[in-house]
């Protein structure tokens, strides 16, 4: 890290600097979850088929926080090992983990979009789509789909630039996409009469430009890690390092995805889509009050 870094971490006292770095932390989770519910407020105001069209996006829901998983299981694993060697004055090994977790997201956004796509139709329905919201799950997951690699880059590698010092940068990372996308879901959704496909669009497109402004910063003079295409290869005990520390926010983010599949699921058989149309909204909002806690405890770790 430069001097101003080094300085502010030697003198600095520990609970300015994790103030310091938390708040921005806590602050890019909360605009983060506010995609799903500008999507829902926006979605749900739909003439006729809102209603439908709610509970369908609350079927997707947990797929996309599981595809979120992934990008936690390499970005959390990664960055903290990146940040590591930069406080032991080895830049090149950190820019080695950077690249190697840059080519980790790649293909994990290769492997799951292929395996959604393809059985994309049975999950929903397994995971509590009914006969009249399928279709309009089936739409926003079949578009959301083409970009989960923006989705992983953006979060993944959003991280490195949190793990350098740079919290606001990496909270203006979040920014960009989140203000796009309220934009964007309107003139899609009712200007140009696309529905629940306008908005996976519009989030699309707002995780695309999230990730063009992580990866522009991280190639940039500004980094003090460089995403290099030399760096972009695997070794195993490289990938056993990150997965290791990678796992646990894997799995606390993976099992609530699957709390959320089981809600969906009962609520389906024994309620109706009506019910799970609630309790999806219901999730975005426990989710939401949820996030200060947990961003706080990852804005001390960094």
């Amino acid at each position: 890290m430069n001097n101003r870094m080094n300085e502010r971490f030697s003198n600095e006292s520990i609970p300015k600097l994790l103030l310091s770095l938390a708040t921005p932390a806590i602050a890019a989770q909360l605009i983060n979850a506010l995609y799903n519910i500008v999507d829902r407020m926006f979605i749900g105001r739909m003439p006729e088929t809102g209603t439908l069209a709610l509970t369908g996006l609350g079927v997707v829901f947990p797929i996309t926080m599981i595809i979120s998983a992934f990008a936690a299981l390499v970005g959390y694993g990664g960055a903290p090992l990146a940040s590591i060697k930069l406080g032991e004055g080895k830049p090149k090994k950190a820019e080695e983990l950077l690249g190697s977790c840059f080519l980790m997201l790649l293909l994990l956004s290769i492997i799951l979009t292929t395996i959604f796509l393809i059985f994309k139709s049975q999950i929903l329905v397994l995971f509590g789509a009914s006969p009249d919201t399928l279709p309009f799950a089936n739409s926003y997951l079949g578009i959301y789909l083409i970009g989960t690699i923006s989705v992983l880059i953006s979060l993944g590698l959003n991280q490195f630039i949190a793990a350098q010092g740079f919290a606001k940068t990496a909270m203006i990372t979040v920014c960009v996409g989140a203000v796009l996308n309220t934009i964007l879901d309107p003139l899609f959704i009712f200007g140009m009469n696309m529905g629940v496909k306008g908005a996976a669009i519009a989030t699309i497109i707002s995780q695309t430009m999230s990730a063009v402004w992580v990866i522009c910063f991280l190639t940039s003079k500004r980094s003090y890690l460089r995403l290099r295409f030399k760096n972009l290869f695997l070794r195993p005990k490289v990938i056993t390092s990150i997965l290791a520390l990678g796992l646990s926010p894997f799995i606390m983010q993976f099992t609530e995805g699957l709390i959320q599949i089981i809600f969906n699921t009962s609520l389906s058989r024994f309620g109706g889509d009506l019910y799970v149309g609630s309790i999806g909204i219901m999730s975005s909002l426990m989710q939401l009050f949820s996030l200060p806690l947990s961003s706080f405890a990852q804005g001390g770790n960094r």
